[in-house]
């Protein structure tokens, strides 16, 4: 009796483990010419979108935006400086003294 509960389990258990082993099935669904188009559109947009973003984390990395701005600020304080000098000179040029 023990022997046929030991091959019962035996079974059971090889049984269970054949089946965790099954490959399921492959289909082999043809895709169409729109399929294929439509998919490698897909991918060289992501790739594309992929390494713009790269790019992106990149400068803000170098913290460009930061210099920009600091540089528009000076590059104002000196035209605005200069352009009066420059409005100063002409009003003398043309309302000189009398």
């Amino acid at each position: 009796m023990n022997k046929l509960l030991v091959i019962t389990v035996l079974v059971a258990l090889l049984a269970l483990s054949a089946e965790s082993f099954r490959v399921p099935r492959q289909t082999n669904e043809e895709q169409g010419t729109l399929t294929k188009i439509t998919d490698t559109v897909k991918s060289y947009y992501d790739g594309a979108v992929n390494t713009a973003s790269g790019y992106l984390e990149s400068i803000k990395g170098l913290k460009l935006e930061e210099k920009a701005k600091n540089l528009y600020s000076d590059t104002t304080t000196v035209v605005t400086t200069y352009a009066g000098i420059l409005q100063d000179q002409l009003y003398h040029i043309f309302y000189q003294p009398q």
